[in-house]
């Protein structure tokens, strides 16, 4: 069900930032950590918590099982409710796959308007998350709605992992390949959508792209024996690689002509439909990411633009790169090798024309 605009609001203008995900940007997620003091890093049977700032919290069950848990919702980025729920749900079980995992169990985050929005639209909205989550095996058990003036959708997971083939962020080595399992530019799109400026075309490019599960790109980078991933969300491609290095204590390249883009992409960026979102995360990689001549200003904006539901960025040893790369592509994805880590200030992402 698409929201008339003669009836109701489009599902878009009740969002304060429709261009993205609305993530906190990173600087202020750095500062509130900042502000809680000393925090431990994660022991025992818990392998990966807070302090390691990665996709999802890994609790040990066994040598065998990991218990994979991770929660993210937002506001619309979509006019279709049934789309927007498709969406969030492909963006919450997105965390699971960047840590190697699969998706078990989830319950709906939801809050609501009690006045100005059809209850039948959240139905719409619960039903595309319900498919979504049905096509990745899993199983969505109730979950918890409230009354807010603005409506946010997402989900909580539960994923499995085999802990002793689990993906983070803190493994990735000089040497290694950087691939990218999806093209960049859904932010732009839905900055477009918002202000009226993007073609139903490209926007349809932009939403099969982001309800497309992470879930082959995931089962074939724990096959060819990955152990550096996250998936690009909020922070943009660099922000998220910036997040990387620093846990790896490394440097990157990057290949911009290499990094795949929706269609429409770079024509938007060039027209200026930039979020608020993606000009922080330009501000905060000032200096940490130097972009050299040659490069668009539109392909240096899209790098780092807010991604909604993206790609897993993989980083894999350049034995192994090649014949990952032909599985995601025989897997249908529009995959492509876009970099490599560097020995360097930790960090440091230099951005190139070509390899």
């Amino acid at each position: 069900m698409t929201i008339p605009a003669a009836d109701t609001p489009r599902l878009t203008s009740l969002s304060p930032g429709a261009g993205c995900a609305c993530k906190l940007p990173l600087a202020k997620l750095e500062a509130v950590f900042s502000s809680l003091g000393q925090l431990e890093p994660a022991s025992g049977d818990l392998l990966i918590g807070a302090l390691e700032g990665d996709d999802a919290a890994v609790l040990r069950l066994d040598d065998q099982r990991a218990i994979v848990l991770t929660t993210d919702f937002f506001t619309p980025i979509v006019d279709d409710a049934y789309d927007w729920g498709r969406v969030a749900a492909a963006n919450a079980l997105s965390d699971v796959y960047a840590m190697g995992g699969r998706p078990l169990l989830a319950v709906n985050l939801a809050a609501w308007p009690g006045d100005g929005l059809p209850v039948e639209l959240l139905a719409d909205v619960l039903r595309g998350g319900m498919a979504v989550a049905g096509e990745a095996g899993c199983f969505v058990a109730g979950g918890h709605t409230i009354d807010d003036p603005v409506p946010k959708y997402g989900m909580a997971v539960v994923g499995l992992a085999d802990p002793g083939r689990l993906m983070s962020i803190d493994r990735a080595a000089p040497g290694d390949e950087l691939l990218l399992t999806k093209p960049l530019g859904t932010g732009v799109i839905a900055t477009a959508l918002k202000r009226g400026g993007a073609d139903e075309a490209t926007v349809g490019g932009a939403v099969a792209s982001m309800t497309l599960l992470n879930a082959g790109a995931g089962e074939a980078a724990v096959a060819a024996g990955v152990r550096a991933a996250t998936d690009v969300t909020g922070f943009g491609l660099l922000g998220h690689l910036h997040r990387m290095l620093v846990a790896s204590n490394a440097a990157a390249e990057i290949y911009a002509g290499q990094v795949p883009l929706l269609p429409g992409a770079a024509e938007l960026a060039a027209a200026g439909f930039v979020s608020g979102g993606t000009r922080a995360n330009i501000d905060r990689l000032r200096g940490f990411a130097v972009v050299q001549p040659g490069v668009s200003e539109e392909t240096a904006v899209l790098l780092q633009d807010a991604q909604t539901s993206g790609g897993l960025l993989l980083a894999a040893p350049a034995a192994t790169a090649g014949p990952l790369l032909g599985d995601l592509r025989a897997r249908g994805l529009a995959a492509a090798a876009i970099g490599r880590v560097t020995a360097g200030t930790p960090g440091r992402i230099v951005v190139g024309g070509t390899r």
